[in-house]
């Protein structure tokens, strides 16, 4: 063989072999995840390590939306119950990886529809502002510190309404139909560095508000019961600028189980119709206890989320200065206050409520979402026990005086991701039994 020969071939099999090594290693859905779905612990990003969420690689598919089809996109059915609007449906498309950020960015839509006749469409965007890359595969995300933008309409046709104080009845129900569209802005960030105690929230919104009579059957509306109020209310859009602050060690922002947040915010509402100005200023607190695994070992230390069954406690309170609609006012029942309640049962311009919750996961390895992409499961099926109290009064100096309402009841929890928890629960008091379903726990 030539010289020549000789080296124009071994340059073009050295050519071979860097293009296949430059060729992106096929896609594994396994990668970083066991077969029964627990995800073996990494070294993760310090100080605070327990605070940056850990996603492997295997859920982190390359490729176009269509290409991530129920791995990181997913077009789905889906379902809620709320008490004033009853159980409803429509459909979700959210990409968990849009723009293909490695899981740094999400985007949805979702369109619905209730058995009581409410329409609600919105649009959500949301980017992590602390994302690294995983030495070993996958990525680390840290839950505090984002932007998020949302739009949307809504039209409910059967918002309740009982009056102001703590001595209405439950004959007092009236009802109206609300028509909304609403734009927000949202950034939160850990002030000093990234997974910090220290949170600091800022927010913009926009909202429009046309009401009219409510369809609720046998039960007057609220602009013959509350004429007054209801009128000034009645064609109002505010726009509203927030500030929050709070201490907080908790390790997860959506699924704590250990730690503490105490904070106070302010909701300004700066621009309203007719010239008015009014705030809810609010403090709150929470705090979170881990306990022993009543159905399961809690999992192993070398496990990135392992089964973990808790004690959770929250207290908070608000109060109104200035003047706003009564739609706007703080207002306890319905899925994260006093739950066996409808929602908007007691309204004045002030409020306080409490809840204790015993978290507990009952099957503590899931199972496959679907049969063609085995690694995305179901993450792990758990029970809660709550009890919630709380009360409302005009004055906030003689609101820990007024009438405390009770409730409790038991709620379902699934995860597929620790930050992706879904509930359903099921509230009793006094009046009524009611049922909320939805992502995200109450607190």
């Amino acid at each position: 063989m030539r010289p020549h020969l000789s080296l124009c071939l071994l340059v073009t099999l050295a050519a071979l072999v860097a293009t296949a090594d430059e060729q992106p290693a096929p896609y594994d859905p396994w990668d970083g995840i066991e077969r029964d779905g627990r995800i073996p612990a990494v070294e993760k990003p310090t100080p605070h390590p327990e605070r940056w969420r850990y996603i492997p690689e295997g859920r982190i598919k390359p490729g176009n939306v269509l290409e991530r089809f129920m791995v990181s996109s997913f077009i789905a059915p889906f379902f809620f119950r709320d008490s004033d609007v009853g159980i409803g449906g429509g459909l979700a498309f959210t990409d968990i990886d849009f723009r293909q950020q490695r899981r740094r960015e999400f985007a949805g839509a979702f369109l619905s529809y209730t058995e009581e006749g409410q329409q609600a469409y919105t649009g959500v965007w949301q980017r992590w502002l602390h994302h690294r890359e995983a030495p070993g595969g996958g990525v680390f995300q840290e839950e505090r510190s984002f932007v998020r933008l949302a739009t949307g309409y809504r039209r409910t046709l059967t918002r309740r309404f009982f009056g102001l104080g703590d001595d209405t009845d439950e004959d007092d129900e009236t009802s109206y139909t609300d028509e909304t569209a609403f734009a927000d802005a949202t950034l939160q960030v850990a002030v000093r560095e990234p997974a910090d105690d220290l949170v600091l929230e800022v927010g913009a919104r926009g909202e429009w508000h046309e009401l009219s009579d409510g369809e609720v059957d046998d039960h007057p509306v609220t602009g013959a019961r509350f004429p007054a109020l209801f009128g000034e209310a009645r064609h109002h859009s505010l726009g509203w600028l927030s500030l929050g602050l709070r201490w907080d060690t908790r390790d997860s922002q959506r699924l704590p189980y250990r730690g503490f947040d105490v904070g106070v915010r302010v909701d300004g509402a700066p621009v309203q119709t007719g010239g008015d100005l009014g705030a809810i200023f609010g403090a709150s607190g929470s705090k979170f206890v881990p306990l022993p695994g009543l159905f399961h070992d809690g999992g192993t230390a070398g496990e990135e989320h392992p089964p973990t069954d808790s004690l959770a406690f929250h207290l908070e309170t608000s109060a109104v200065a200035g003047d706003l609609p009564f739609f706007a006012l703080p207002s306890l029942g319905g899925g994260r206050h006093l739950r066996g309640f409808i929602a908007g049962r007691f309204h004045d311009r002030s409020a306080w409520t409490g809840t204790a919750e015993y978290r507990f996961w009952v099957v503590p390895r899931g199972f496959p979402l679907s049969p063609w992409t085995p690694a995305v499961r179901v993450e792990r099926l758990g029970l809660a026990l709550f009890y919630d109290v709380g009360a409302v009064d005009d004055d906030w100096w003689d609101l820990f005086t007024a009438r405390v309402q009770h409730a409790g009841g038991v709620g379902l929890r699934v995860t597929l991701e620790r930050h992706a928890p879904f509930r359903v629960d099921v509230g009793f008091s006094g009046e009524d039994t009611q049922v909320s379903a939805g992502f995200g726990l109450s607190f």
